[in-house]
């Protein structure tokens, strides 16, 4: 079960792992208050990406296929996280004020659409 919460909400014993999954650590979010298990940086878009995409929901379905493929070589990174996922609940914390069209958002239906 993989769960997304923002950075900035306060953290959860229901949210199991926290991962946080952003390239960049989230601006006035203390390590305590973060409360992460792992900060797993290689499974974000990559700078280039994020600059593109901007946070614009009308690039989203581009940002999607482009991030996907990014993923795609990026094959230690995403077994590792694949191996937190198996231990139990896991939660993505990101940072994106948009809680719809986010990095994690797309990380998540990349995984659950790719299982292994």
């Amino acid at each position: 079960m993989i769960q997304l919460k923002r950075a900035y909400d306060k953290p959860s014993r229901k949210d199991g792992s926290r991962i946080l999954v952003e390239r960049l650590w989230p601006r006035g979010v203390t390590k305590e208050g973060a409360a992460l298990d792992l900060w797993l940086k290689d499974v974000a878009p990559s700078p280039a990406l994020r600059k593109w995409f901007a946070h614009d929901p009308d690039k989203w379905e581009r940002f999607v296929e482009r991030y996907w493929k990014e993923l795609q070589g990026r094959g230690e990174a995403v077994a590792l996280l694949r191996g937190w996922i198996r231990k139990g609940p896991v939660t993505f914390v990101y940072a994106a004020r948009d809680e719809e069209h986010n990095g994690a958002v797309a990380l998540r239906a990349f995984l659950e659409q790719r299982k292994g």
